[in-house]
């Protein structure tokens, strides 16, 4: 079956990021030119322009490699027009900054730009009407979005199937490895639930924490794969009325593994930062997290220490071997506020177009190790680490592909699962009760859209 299932998306994002482009790209980045035309069929140039305040959002802050990509291109996109002034307001993209988001577009406080997600978990933002379809904005700016593959904006379109936000990478998940960890005590990768059980026992023994991970802010790796292993990509990928017995096996296994001790013990008051740093610093062998972690790692000086493999599996597991969440579910957006002011109209357009032309991505690629999916066509790394190699090795070996819980049920009710992982894994709280409270609230919030 390999192979057989694995998704559009991740072949063909896979096979732009990794192989050489296809012919040269007019520059639409910083250089100034929007693709706005006059009616001579001139570019409308920038004199005469009004100063314009741009606010912005996005989701690289804290940690995240993206930070450093953003900020160099917001810092040349100001530089290249004096007149426009970004106020910018990044965070991490935790619970409680989704919640504050839609908050804000709650009451009208909604930014001029956000970077933000494009599947179910911008349903509540979504339903404010407040976002600028790219139809409408090509039809003054035909170059928007140009440099952004068809793949690319098929898997970036909203649940209403309309195209709202320019992506600029995707990602996958996968299990970070402290190869010498594994070299020194003799334990060979995990690659399937005996294998990891060995190896948690073996790095327990010998001092070593097993696996890096905080179950108080960022149980979310653990939470999608345990349940898709246990349930297979079919019945993980369903929206059921209650809880299937193999979601809630799946959610047991994570108090199987904290009885083992392979969490911190404090796993239930460490942030993910923390938990993160702790990996990287060799004081434990194991971390499972997204393709933005990569970057971290390699800037730690550990890319030809590191690999990445795909999740091991669980007991009785349903899906098959190498199954990997993976998929492009976020971009730039412009709001309907910004597009109804005609000098923030044209500087938001320039904003996000030097952020999602092929230059601008080049650089978010490049920040994360060269190893995420892009959505433009790049040419192929020559200088891959070790690390980046075995990323590389996951996405190709992959027999099937999902997209993560709440990229179906939203981000409310997922947030009732991450909230509870902590009492699950201790067993105060039910997974059964847990999964069926999230069923029922996104019922509820379904039947309001």
């Amino acid at each position: 079956m390999k192979n057989k299932v694995l998704s559009v998306l991740l072949v063909s994002a896979m096979a732009v990021s990794m192989l050489a482009g296809c012919g040269d790209s007019k520059d639409t980045g910083s250089n100034g030119d929007s693709g706005k035309k006059t009616e001579q069929g001139d570019d409308a140039g920038d004199a005469g322009q009004n100063d314009v305040t741009l606010k912005t959002v996005s989701m690289f802050g804290g940690t995240d490699p993206n930070v450093a990509a953003y900020e160099e291109i917001n810092e040349q996109f100001q530089k290249d027009y004096p007149y426009i002034t970004i106020e910018d307001n990044s965070q991490t993209s935790n619970q409680d900054w989704k919640a504050a988001v839609a908050a804000d577009f709650a009451v009208g406080n909604e930014p001029d730009v956000i970077q933000y997600f494009t599947d179910a978990t911008a349903n509540t933002v979504l339903a404010t009407d407040k976002f600028v379809t790219l139809d409408e904005i090509k039809a003054e700016y035909p170059d928007y979005a140009k440099d952004i593959t068809e793949v690319a904006l098929k898997a970036t379109a909203n649940p209403d199937g309309v195209n709202r936000a320019v992506p600029t990478t995707g990602y996958w998940e996968g299990l970070f490895c402290n190869k010498d960890l594994f070299d020194q005590y003799n334990v060979a990768l995990p690659t399937d639930w005996d294998s990891l059980v060995t190896a948690v026992e073996t790095f327990k023994e010998n001092g070593i924490i097993p696996i890096a991970c905080s179950l108080n802010a960022v149980p979310h790796y653990w939470i999608e794969y345990t349940m898709l292993y246990s349930a297979g990509v079919d019945e993980y990928q369903s929206v059921p009325e209650t809880a299937p017995e193999s979601w809630v096996k799946g959610l047991e296994v994570i108090k199987t593994l904290r009885d083992m001790g392979a969490f911190p013990e404090d796993t239930d008051t460490i942030d993910d930062a923390y938990a993160g740093q702790l990996f990287k610093d060799k004081k434990a062998a194991m971390q499972l997290d997204g393709s933005w972690y990569a970057g971290g790692v390699e800037d730690a000086g550990n890319g030809d220490t590191t690999v990445v493999v795909a999740f091991p599996g669980v007991p009785d597991q349903k899906a098959e071997a190498n199954t990997i969440i993976s998929g492009m579910s976020s971009g730039f957006y412009i709001t309907k506020k910004a597009w109804d002011d005609p000098d923030k109209r044209d500087a938001a357009v320039k904003f996000v177009m030097a952020h999602t032309s092929k230059e601008g991505i080049q650089k978010y690629w490049e920040a994360t190790g060269k190893i995420q999916v892009t959505a433009a066509e790049l040419d192929a790394p020559s200088d891959l680490s070790v690390l980046g190699q075995s990323a590389m090795d996951l996405v190709n070996s992959a027999t099937a592909t999902a997209l993560p819980t709440d990229a179906r049920i939203g981000s409310d009710p997922y947030s009732v699962i991450t909230s509870s992982m902590s009492q699950v894994s201790v067993g105060s709280a039910s997974a059964e009760d847990v999964l069926n409270e999230a069923l029922a609230l996104f019922k509820e919030l379904d039947a309001q859209q």
